[in-house]
């Protein structure tokens, strides 16, 4: 091809771009023309609207709250909204939990924690067609303010919590306006799993509930788990208090790790290395030297165990308890047991509303204990799974299928999820655990379960320090690291017991509930470090 060709084609190539260029800014130019006359016609349109609408001041998107005022308005909660309120006029602040138009009507339902109420816009004399057209279109989740009348309702409203009134709403005013694309919706979250599977109806998988926890913590079964929670620790501290015990805090960066074991998160502390705590023990045990006699203590608890099942956590929240006793460990078994019975009272007596909405998404049978307490020895527990054909060693540990096995064996006898079994086998036991005086096999500790799962593992601590040294050295623990601990003992320690109760388990378990991550608020294992 000569110089001359290549020119040519060169040039024609020049051309026929720079005419697509040419055709593209054409195409834009009347694409532009075709926005703005659009936008132009939906402002006339809006103008006109706004002069129409008789009801503007009514409704609105409220500028963002920077506290640039002091209004004079109380709020009434959605759980208050009951029959005594009709014909009040009140105003509400709760999130759109659904809408739905229907005609010159927009139903909304509101929610404000795990409570639900009907609220209804008509266009009338309160309300313009652009005020309910507006109500319509709200994103779910939005919060909103509004102002109505209290109605009595002829026939109960199902849906909602609040069944025997609804809302005629008068004004509304968006506070906070959630994006129109939710991560999950809280109706499949809250979908019993089987009822969605037969009607071809979502439900929602547990790591896309944990990962977008801030949306499935809002769920009716949630927030009602999470109440129950809050009530199990302060049933605890309450009677702990009244039966004379003193709230401690203790450290929870330690500088050896206080099971003795490898499961533990080393951190880095300036120059050297510490330990995150496997368990309050030596500090509890501290305080008992001390002469406080009676401690507890509520806070996080960490393990470095590769546990990927369904009740174990790297951090939970454990309720720690130690007590220096007269002449014998059952006084403290018998203060714990005390302890949790008084807890579970308080739950059935004063959280049924939290039990039965949990109850609604996760059917289980109510919790069932005695009083007081049972109690079996843990060679009465090997001879009841040996009756039910396991083969076992009497001084064999207990496997995971074996305390469910021994759960419902004791449940079927005896008509108690909880109770105690007492008497373990030394060798599977901390070092620091009591020798049983009449079998030197068997030791003082104790165990003790809810539906067949194990909540509290607890036992009488050695407390004499030279019994405590020939202990660790039988387990082959290396003495300069528990020198402090073994010194605590040596200047007169009272007899003394104690236990650690995992919280997450605990509510899991009173709830029938299968996964404890389902009770822990931002859960952490292996797999998850986030939210």
């Amino acid at each position: 091809m000569t110089k001359d060709n290549v020119q040519g084609a060169g040039e024609e190539e020049q051309q026929a771009q720079s005419k697509k260029a040419l055709k593209k800014q054409q195409k834009e130019a009347e694409k532009a023309a075709k926005k703005a006359e659009k936008q132009a016609k939906l402002a006339a349109e809006q103008q006109e609207a706004d002069e129409d609408d008789f009801a503007k001041d009514r409704y609105g998107i409220c500028p963002m709250v920077q506290s640039q005022q002091k209004l004079d308005r109380a709020l009434v909660r959605v759980q208050d909204l009951t029959p005594e309120k009709a014909e009040q006029q009140i105003w509400v602040r709760a999130r759109i939990h659904t809408s739905r138009a229907k005609g010159k009507q927009c139903f909304l339902v509101l929610r404000h924690q795990q409570f639900t109420v009907q609220a209804l816009l008509a266009v009338g004399d309160r309300a313009s067609k652009q005020m309910v057209k507006f109500a319509a279109n709200l994103t779910k989740e939005s919060i909103i303010d509004v102002e109505a009348v209290v109605k009595k309702v002829e026939q109960k409203i199902e849906s909602c919590s609040q069944q025997d009134v609804e809302l005629h709403v008068e004004r509304i005013f968006v506070i906070s306006q959630s994006e129109a694309r939710l991560p999950l919706q809280l109706e499949d979250a809250v979908r019993p799993e089987g009822e969605g599977d037969e009607e071809g109806r979502a439900t929602v998988n547990q790591d896309t509930r944990l990962d977008n926890r801030v949306i499935d913590l809002r769920t009716t079964t949630s927030q009602a788990i999470f109440r129950l929670q809050s009530g199990v620790c302060q049933l605890f501290r309450d009677t702990l208090i009244n039966k004379g015990f003193v709230e401690i805090q203790t450290p929870k960066i330690i500088s050896a790790a206080s099971e003795g074991g490898a499961n533990v998160f080393t951190v880095s502390y300036f120059k050297t290395s510490a330990y995150l705590a496997q368990s309050p023990q030596l500090y509890k045990q501290m305080c008992i030297c001390a002469d406080f006699d009676k401690v507890f203590c509520v806070g996080p608890v960490f393990r470095a165990e590769d546990s990927n099942t369904h009740r174990h956590l790297t951090e939970f929240v454990g309720l720690d308890i130690e007590m220096a006793f007269n002449y014998h460990y059952h006084e403290v078994i018998d203060s714990i047991t005390d302890t949790m019975v008084q807890i579970f009272k308080g739950l059935r007596d004063r959280f049924q509303t939290e039990i039965q909405m949990v109850n609604k998404q996760y059917p289980s049978e109510p919790f069932k204990f005695l009083e007081p307490t049972l109690r079996l020895e843990y060679k009465e527990a090997v001879a009841m799974l040996k009756a039910a054909g396991v083969e076992m060693g009497d001084e064999e540990d207990l496997s995971t299928p074996n305390e469910k096995l021994l759960g419902r064996l004791v449940k079927d006898k005896y008509d108690t999820d909880f109770y105690v079994l007492d008497k373990y086998p030394l060798a599977v036991r901390p070092f620091y655990t009591m020798p049983d005086p009449n079998n030197p096999k068997y030791s003082n500790s104790y165990d003790m379960f809810m539906r067949g799962e194990e909540i509290l593992s607890g036992a009488q601590r050695v407390h004499d320090a030279q019994l405590l040294t020939e202990r660790a050295m039988h387990h082959g623990i290396d003495l300069e690291k528990i020198k402090a601990y073994i010194d605590s003992f040596r200047y007169g320690a009272p007899p003394h017991a104690g236990g650690g109760i995992g919280l997450e388990r605990v509510t899991m378990l009173y709830l029938g509930l299968h996964n404890v991550r389902q009770t822990s608020m931002f859960p952490r294992d292996p797999k998850r470090l986030t939210p």
